[in-house]
């Protein structure tokens, strides 16, 4: 007499096959009772693997949608994963910049037939520690996690999460030199690139007297300040018309003489634009700016690194764009695959270009239609 999980494989083997299946004809084809067939259809339903429907069974929404697909020739990119797959995501904020990044994350492990479990953390080793473990001891099949990777606590936490038996996808975030080997896939936007385009673009407006302004809380800070050097190195920039600023967040305590200071030296420089990073700390500068009667972008060009309020900025500021959300769905997928393929699959280590999005604070006509 055939096993109950043989007769679920089979079960499902036939759905795979043909999209929808009677159940009587699951009977004969079993050699089993109609009550055998109920109870076995009624099981796998529960799990999630199938659809009741009158007289028969079909595979679920979603997982019918994958095998339209692959009739037609496509599959998607993590393969096919089981409904009520749990994916647990530790995002240092759901403020700002992450939120999208969240919500691409979400679509795609939803579209898929799983879950998303979220767990906010605090740019904080043993925070993202304590997370990390709440979605171990939830249940979850693989994680999303943009770990602090600072320090020897920050190594220490990286090592852990190399360590665990389930998948982990890095966002946003690469191991540092001290671990060059630790073999976890990740999803990262190319910010030393998007600095290139910042300082490219405000160069063939000619300026040539530039500075970078960066948040010294920011941990996007050290791959601007790279490729902004690297690109003006190319371009044949001279150092000495370059300024590199680090500012205390917008916002905390002291900000507004730091800033105030800053104007002061960039004026003595003779600095005519700046890469600003991030929005917020852009649109603080330019209140400052006109307070002192510096024209944006008459007197100062400025181009902002986010974008996630840049539009709504007095004038509008031309910004440099993260594909947040799709990061968001290419980290998923990454995750996804790896339930997927828990085979000899190979490292993954995805970089997305960001975009520039001219408006007017740099001087130069705005795209039609940018937001």
């Amino acid at each position: 007499m055939m096993l109950a999980s043989e007769r679920h494989g089979i079960i499902l083997a036939e759905l795979r096959q043909r999209g929808t299946v009677r159940l009587s004809e699951l009977a004969v084809r079993l050699g089993v009772s109609a009550v055998t067939v109920r109870r076995d259809v009624t099981e796998l339903e529960d799990q999630g693997l199938l659809a009741r429907v009158h007289g028969g069974a079909t595979l679920p929404r979603s997982r019918a949608g994958q095998q339209k697909n692959n009739r037609n020739g496509v599959r998607p990119s993590y393969g096919v994963v089981a409904p009520g797959t749990l994916v647990g995501m530790v995002a240092p904020s759901v403020e700002y910049y992450w939120p999208p990044v969240i919500q691409g994350a979400q679509t795609t492990v939803s579209a898929a037939g799983g879950r998303l479990i979220l767990r906010p953390s605090s740019y904080d080793p043993a925070e993202d520690r304590r997370q990390v473990g709440n979605l171990l001891d939830r249940g979850v099949h693989t994680l999303l996690i943009a770990p602090t990777t600072n320090g020897r606590a920050g190594t220490e936490l990286l090592r852990w999460l190399g360590s665990l038996a389930v998948p982990v996808v890095l966002v946003e975030r690469l191991p540092p030199q001290e671990l060059p080997m630790l073999g976890l896939d990740a999803a990262t936007t190319a910010h030393a690139l998007g600095a290139g385009l910042a300082l490219r673009h405000l160069m063939s407006l000619g300026h040539r007297r530039v500075g970078l302004v960066t948040s010294r809380s920011s941990p996007t800070r050290d791959a601007l300040r790279r490729g902004w050097r690297e690109a003006g190195s190319s371009l044949g920039l001279d150092p000495g018309h370059t300024a590199d600023l680090d500012v205390p967040p917008y916002g905390s305590a002291g900000w507004p003489h730091a800033y105030d200071e800053m104007l002061t030296r960039l004026r003595a420089e003779g600095v005519t634009a700046l890469l600003v990073h991030s929005d917020r700390e852009a649109i603080g500068l330019i209140a400052l700016a006109r307070h002192r009667g510096i024209s944006v972008p008459g007197d100062l060009a400025i181009v902002t690194y986010d974008d996630e309020v840049a539009a709504a900025s007095d004038p509008p500021l031309t910004a440099v764009c993260p594909q947040k959300h799709r990061l968001g769905v290419l980290a998923a997928e990454l995750a996804l695959a790896r339930v997927a393929d828990r085979g000899d699959r190979p490292v993954h280590r995805v970089q997305l270009w960001p975009t520039l999005v001219v408006r007017e604070s740099c001087g130069a006509h705005a795209i039609p239609g940018a937001c």
